[in-house]
């Protein structure tokens, strides 16, 4: 039986808020002492990282966008699914509407003693690297 949890489903909907307001230490207060961010290729990176690595890719996705639909939640699991979009800028290069991607997405936050312990990143990143590939030559 599925259980929802209102506390766990709103901490994770609060990190939705903060990367939809690229608010880079709003996330970091959001986030465990041992949190870890884990990308859709499996990499994994602590809290200590993730500051200036949320700085970094909204520097270089400055619209970046999180929408979801559907939440389902139990215990200390929320996931989310939606979809996630922007426009790559390469570093030192101008925003051009041929740099718009979007791309279905699904996220899973594990919320331990009220912070994100876990962020999980289920999308194909495919078409912002093509978006890369394109700017790169």
């Amino acid at each position: 039986m599925r259980t929802r949890n209102v506390a766990a489903t709103e901490i994770a909907q609060e990190f939705v808020k903060a990367i939809n307001a690229h608010d880079a230490d709003g996330l970091t207060k959001l986030m465990s002492s041992d949190h870890v961010f884990v990308d859709s290729l499996g990499s994994r990176f602590p809290a200590s990282a993730m500051r200036s690595g949320w700085q970094e890719y909204f520097a270089m996705v400055p619209d970046y966008w999180i929408k979801v639909d559907q939440i389902v939640s139990e215990g200390n699991a929320v996931i989310l699914f939606g979809s996630a979009g922007g426009t790559f800028v390469p570093k030192g290069g101008m925003m051009k509407p041929e740099n718009k991607w979007e791309t279905p997405a699904v996220w899973r936050a594990l919320v331990k003693e009220g912070r994100v312990a876990e962020w999980r990143v289920y999308c194909d990143n495919e078409p912002i690297r093509e978006k890369m590939r394109a700017a790169a030559s």
